[in-house]
């Protein structure tokens, strides 16, 4: 099992090009299953979640290479089952239904691995398959789709939570049907908007995304395309986060800044100074950071982004006063707090709230990352603190960044993978 080795105590420092998104990469990956033809997606990140998103293309029958740009060709696409084995691999393996679905008229996957973030039901998925003509069975575990006439059926279609991996399949799945769907309450995220431009270049008529509402024409085929994924939000606000904490400052570029308003706005009231443009980010943090005066609560987009809490809340740690967080989101999202703790920090869990006061300084220790984010948090608390840190089961990083000690570096810090 591979570990890192951190040094602390050093003031960041140094210019960094964003990766692309993660959470767009691997929704249009399964999107590309729906052109008939090839698609080449540039700005995906080298991450393992695009690897086994690839594994689960190539099964199918698509041919998916992953290099510089990640090419998908559809055109022998034939299977129907998704291995348990590759399911297990990730939490958004789950929008392959979906597209599926919307491609072959049938599929049977299983329940999604992962990080292990708590519970992540999947019935608003199948209520709103079925709503679109799908009949669904479970055999051992093994959830089987079908649709009716081999095509879905445009419908109305309200979802109880604004769920990002529920909309995301209800639009894989109707962008194909036979007439008008509209999905109300629909998530707003970014990388919902980057799918629909996907699905847009490749002939798609869809209307509305970013909004409470998405009205989608279905068309009965859609053409290959050539498309450029947005910047990773998430990745983003991590090393915004660890130069914070760290102190110093980071030119970050290729950003998509308009999208990272909602954590901006949170971080600025730190003391850091932000100067923003629409793909640049200059951050600069001289002094001891302030705690945030309002209560961080996670939120569907436009509201603070639950993928951020944590990164900031190892910034947050050694701040003068005490922050208050609410996990709106996932139940388990507070899992790397154990970590923290052990590296001095002050931090108390109640229920959905943790309640951080800032301490003086952090030392270093041994930790296990216990999920993707958490991870990176460990890792942006070991560059803030003094003395040596080892962070353990890091395969729950390299899922989400890219090159994630060689940025690091980049910035001056001292980090070896081992």
């Amino acid at each position: 099992m591979q570990k890192f080795i951190i040094e602390g105590g050093k003031r960041l420092s140094g210019e960094l090009k964003l990766q692309g998104s993660k959470n767009s990469s691997l929704p249009i990956m399964a999107a590309a299953m729906l052109a008939q033809g090839e698609s080449v997606l540039k700005n995906c990140p080298k991450l393992t979640d695009v690897y086994s998103a690839s594994r689960i293309l190539n099964v199918l029958g698509c041919k998916c290479s992953v290099s510089d740009t990640v090419v998908i060709n559809s055109e022998g696409i034939s299977g129907t089952e998704i291995p348990e084995s590759l399911m297990r691999e990730m939490r958004s393996s789950i929008m392959f239904m979906g597209a599926m679905l919307g491609r072959l008229g049938e599929c049977t996957v299983s329940i999604p691995g992962g990080c292990e973030l708590g519970p992540r039901p999947i019935d608003m998925h199948i209520n709103a398959l079925k709503k679109l003509g799908a009949e669904v069975s479970d055999e051992g575990g093994r959830i089987n789709c079908r649709l009716r006439g081999g095509r879905a059926k445009g419908t109305r279609i309200t979802l109880p939570f604004p769920s990002v991996g529920a909309t995301e399949n209800i639009i894989l799945c109707a962008v194909t049907a036979e007439g008008e769907t509209i999905i109300n309450n629909a998530a707003r995220e970014p990388e919902i908007c980057d799918l629909c431009g996907f699905l847009r270049s490749c002939g798609a008529e869809i209307h509305g995304d970013g909004c409470g509402s998405i009205i989608i024409q279905g068309r009965e085929k859609l053409h290959g395309c050539e498309y450029t994924v947005m910047p990773d939000r998430i990745a983003g606000a991590t090393y915004l986060s660890m130069t914070a904490a760290a102190g110093g400052e980071i030119i970050l570029k290729n950003t998509c800044t308009a999208e990272m308003e909602p954590f901006l706005s949170v971080l600025e009231q730190t003391g850091c100074g932000i100067y923003a443009a629409p793909d640049t980010i200059y951050l600069r943090s001289g002094r001891r950071l302030k705690a945030v005066r309002d209560r961080i609560r996670t939120m569907p987009h436009p509201g603070f982004p639950t993928d951020a809490q944590a990164v900031l809340m190892a910034a947050l740690v050694t701040a003068d006063g005490t922050s208050v967080f609410e996990e709106n989101i996932f139940d388990c999202r507070y899992r790397h707090t154990a970590a923290l703790v052990k590296m001095g920090a002050d931090i108390e869990i109640l229920g959905k709230v943790a309640v951080v006061r800032g301490v003086k300084t952090l030392h270093g220790a041994e930790a296990e990352a216990t999920d993707l984010r958490g991870g990176a948090a460990m890792a942006a608390a070991a560059l803030s603190a003094e003395g040596v840190s080892v962070i353990s089961n890091i395969s729950h990083i390299d899922r989400g960044y890219e090159k994630f000690e060689e940025a690091v570096r980049t910035l001056g810090g001292n980090i070896q993978r081992v």
